[in-house]
């Protein structure tokens, strides 16, 4: 069956002004995402999904087709599942639909790539990440004095304890009638676990200058 990549990238960014095409390393973090899907070559069509004409513009200039969506699907309580459901119906597609975020430069096709190849019917693939420190030994703060959350693992070894992981936030894949149908993402979900320096959130300019540290790291050293 086809596939193909949709970025979402709405124009109203908060906390990090225009951060959809703000300036990574020499060009805009979403041309990242768009060459990635591109350079992947399992997807027919890459879409960048956006309210914003200047985002679709640059996207369309780093090879990506623009999908313009309303500003009602451009807030901030609108969830990524409505508007992959919009563009699944504005284009009229029986496929597999991957979304990726426009603010993944950590990851590469070959991420991609194996994630496709895990799509299953009525589940979603999502990249996750381990947390870097375990839960278990998290506790809270209340009345001036600490209280273990996991008082029964205070005797545990930490490297007897489960790994537990999170949401990397970089992509999901799932067929278009799962994508429309099936409005939690996590039930029946599969990861593909990403390492450290694969994924970061980037939320403030502090976590964007990791995101170009962790980036140079892994990446721009195999260009010299």
């Amino acid at each position: 069956m086809k596939a193909i990549c949709i970025i979402p990238a709405r124009g109203g960014s908060k906390r990090i002004q225009r951060k959809n095409i703000k300036d990574f390393l020499g060009k805009p973090i979403i041309a990242y995402s768009i060459e990635n899907a591109i350079n992947s070559g399992i997807f027919c069509d890459v879409y960048v999904s956006s309210d914003d004409d200047e985002i679709l513009e640059i996207s369309q200039s780093f090879g990506a087709t623009p999908l313009k969506r309303p500003k009602g699907l451009s807030d901030d309580f609108t969830g990524t599942r409505e508007v992959i459901e919009y563009c699944i119906k504005q284009l009229n597609v029986n496929c597999i639909v991957c979304c990726l975020y426009a603010t993944a430069p950590l990851i590469n096709p070959q991420i991609l790539s194996q994630a496709i190849k895990e799509v299953q019917p009525s589940i979603y693939i999502l990249s996750a990440v381990a947390y870097d420190s375990t839960p278990f030994r998290a506790f809270v703060i209340e009345n001036n004095k600490n209280k273990m959350l996991f008082k029964d693992m205070f005797s545990s070894r930490s490297q007897d304890l489960q790994s537990i992981y999170h949401d990397a936030g970089a992509f999901y894949f799932a067929y278009s009638d799962t994508w429309c149908n099936k409005i939690n993402i996590f039930e029946d979900s599969k990861s593909i676990v990403l390492t450290q320096m694969q994924t970061q959130d980037i939320d403030t300019i502090d976590d964007w200058n990791i995101a170009e540290l962790k980036y140079k790291l892994l990446y721009c050293h195999r260009n010299k």
